[in-house]
C-alpha cells in the first residue's frame, strides 16, 4: 500500500529542511513502548474479565449485551449493528487507523526508513508470517475450517511489548525497536491479508464510494491540510464506502492514514525565532499598557504563536498523540472485553486435539519462533542484516517466542474467518492458550539470557 499521500510525504522528507524536522515526526521510542506495554496490562485485564464473565453464574447477561443492537439513522438509511459489531467493525477501524500511521511514521522516518535497519525486522516478519500459516494449512489441508490459516500469524504488539517490561534492563533496548518493527511489518501483512483473503463478495457501488473518498484523501494531502476534522469526516466517508462494499470496514482506517501529511508548513529550525519575535511584541506591549490577559492584540499574539507550533507539527504526529491513547486504554481493551470471553466447557476443551486449535497452538508457539529465527539467522548470514545492537541470538528466538503473542489481531482474524461457527470458539481458546504458552516461553528464555548493557560515554 502506498497511495499519493505517502509518495509525497517521502519525496518532501527527502528536502533537506525536512530532514531536520525528522525529530518532529518521530515520536520517542521510551514513550512509545512505555504506553504500549501499560496498555498491554489493561488489555490482559479485560481478557481476564471476559473469561471469568463467560464461565461464571451471570454469563447469560454477558452473551446477552454483545447482542444488543445499536442504530444510527440518516435520513430513510440505518445503520444497525450489535455491540460486538459496532466494536469489532466501527471501533477498531480507529485502531487501524493509529496501525496506519504507525506504520506511515516507521517507513519515512522509523526502523524501517534506512535498508540495513529494516531488513532484519521485514524478513523476520515475513518468516514469522508464512511458516505458522504453513503450519496450519499442514494440519487443516482441505479440512472445514482451512480458512482460518490467517489467524496464527499475527503478533501483538502489547502484550509482547509488556512482556518485554517485565525485563527490564536486561533486554537491550534495539531488541525492543526490533520487536516493534517487526510487529508493524506484521500488521501490514495482517492487513493484506485480511483485504485479499477475507472477503466474500464485493458491492461495487460501495466500491466506487471508495475510490471517490480515497480521490478527496488524497487532494486534502497534496493541499496540506491539517485539520483533524477533514480527516475525520473523509475517514468516515471512507468507511462507509468500505463496508456497503463487502470489504472488511476497518481497512479505512489504515487507509485514511496513510493519507494524513507527515510535514511540516514551519521548519522547526526556524520555530524559535518565530516565537521569540511573538514574545518581543508581548514585552513591548507591556511596556506600553498595563498587561491584560483579554487585550485584542495580546490574545492575537499568543494565537498567531500557538498556530506556529502547529504549522512546525506534522499532523501525523499530532493526530498519533490524540489517538494513541484512546486506542490503547480504551478501544483495545473494549475489544479485549467483547471478543475473548469464551465458554469453556467439555465439550470446547476436548476439541483443543482437533486441528484447528492444533493448527493455532502450534503455529503461535512454534510457527512463529522457528519462522522469525529461520528468517533472521538466513538474513544474517548471508550480510543482508545485522543482529540488533546488544543483543545476542538467545536474546533473538526469546523474543521470536514474544511474537507469538497473537491475541488481538488473531482474535480479529478468527471472527473473519469462523463468524458464528462452533469453530470461532475452538478458535479463541486455542489462541489464548497458543499466546499464554508463547509467552511463558519467551520469558523463560530471556531471563535466561545473559543482561547486557549499554555502553557508558567515554
Amino acid at each position: 500500500m502506498n497511495p499519493g499521500g505517502l509518495a509525497r510525504d517521502e519525496e518532501l522528507l527527502g528536502q533537506s529542511d525536512a530532514e531536520r524536522a525528522g525529530d518532529s515526526v518521530a515520536r520517542p521510542f521510551q514513550l512509545f513502548a512505555q504506553r504500549q506495554a501499560s496498555g498491554g496490562l489493561v488489555l490482559l485485564g479485560c481478557a481476564i474479565l471476559a473469561l471469568a464473565w463467560a464461565n461464571s453464574p451471570w454469563a447469560a447477561a454477558y452473551w446477552q449485551m454483545l447482542g444488543v443492537p445499536l442504530a444510527i439513522s440518516l435520513g430513510e438509511q440505518v445503520l444497525r449493528l450489535d455491540l460486538r459489531h459496532w466494536i469489532n467493525d466501527g471501533l477498531m477501524a480507529i485502531f487501524f487507523f493509529g496501525v496506519g500511521l504507525e506504520i506511515k511514521r516507521e517507513f519515512l522516518v522509523g526502523e524501517l526508513a534506512e535498508r540495513r535497519k529494516a531488513m532484519l525486522p521485514i524478513v523476520a516478519a515475513v518468516g514469522g508470517m508464512v511458516v505458522p500459516a504453513l503450519i496450519y494449512v499442514g494440519f487443516n489441508f482441505n479440512g472445514a475450517g482451512a480458512k482460518g490459516w490467517g489467524i496464527p500469524m499475527a503478533t501483538d504488539i502489547a502484550f509482547a511489548l509488556g512482556a518485554l517490561a517485565v525485563l527490564g534492563s536486561r533486554i537491550p533496548e534495539a531488541l525492543k525497536v526490533f520487536l516493534v518493527a517487526l510487529a508493524i511489518v506484521d500488521d501490514l501483512g495482517a492487513l493484506l491479508v485480511i483485504a485479499i483473503f477475507y472477503t466474500a463478495s464485493i458491492e461495487w457501488r460501495g466500491v466506487a464510494l471508495i475510490v471517490a473518498f480515497l480521490l478527496a484523501l488524497w487532494v486534502a494531502n497534496r493541499i496540506g491540510a491539517n485539520r483533524g476534522s477533514v480527516y475525520l469526516i473523509l475517514g468516515l466517508g471512507l468507511w462507509a464506502g468500505f463496508y456497503m462494499s463487502g470489504l472488511h470496514a476497518t481497512l479505512a482506517g489504515v487507509l485514511t492514514a496513510l493519507f494524513v501529511p507527515a510535514r511540516v508548513k514551519i521548519v522547526p529550525g526556524a520555530l524559535p525565532q518565530v516565537i521569540r519575535r511573538g514574545a518581543d511584541s508581548i514585552e513591548a506591549q507591556a511596556l506600553d499598557t498595563e498587561p491584560d490577559a483579554l487585550d485584542p492584540d495580546r490574545v492575537a499574539i499568543i494565537g498567531a504563536i500557538g498556530g506556529s507550533l502547529d504549522a512546525a507539527t506534522a499532523p501525523l504526529q499530532r493526530f498519533e498523540h490524540v489517538v494513541q491513547p484512546w486506542i490503547t486504554y480504551g478501544i483495545l481493551p473494549a475489544f479485549g472485553l467483547f471478543n475473548a470471553g469464551v465458554a469453556i466447557d467439555a465439550t470446547v476443551l476436548g476439541t483443543l486435539s482437533t486441528a484447528v486449535p492444533l493448527g493455532i497452538m502450534v503455529g503461535l508457539v512454534l510457527g512463529k519462533s522457528v519462522g522469525i529465527g529461520l528468517a533472521s539467522w538466513l538474513a544474517v548470514k548471508t550480510g543482508l542484516a545485522v543482529l540488533p545492537e546488544g543483543a545476542t541470538w538467545r536474546h533473538l528466538i526469546g523474543t521470536a517466542f514474544l511474537a507469538g503473542i497473537g491475541f488481538t489481531m488473531a482474535l480479529f482474524i478468527s471472527g473473519l474467518a469462523f463468524a458464528g461457527t462452533d469453530f470461532e470458539r475452538e478458535a479463541q481458546l486455542a489462541i489464548l492458550i497458543g499466546s499464554l504458552l508463547a509467552a511463558a516461553l519467551g520469558i523463560a528464555i530471556l531471563l535466561t539470557s545473559k543482561a547486557t548493557q549499554a555502553p557508558g560515554p567515554e
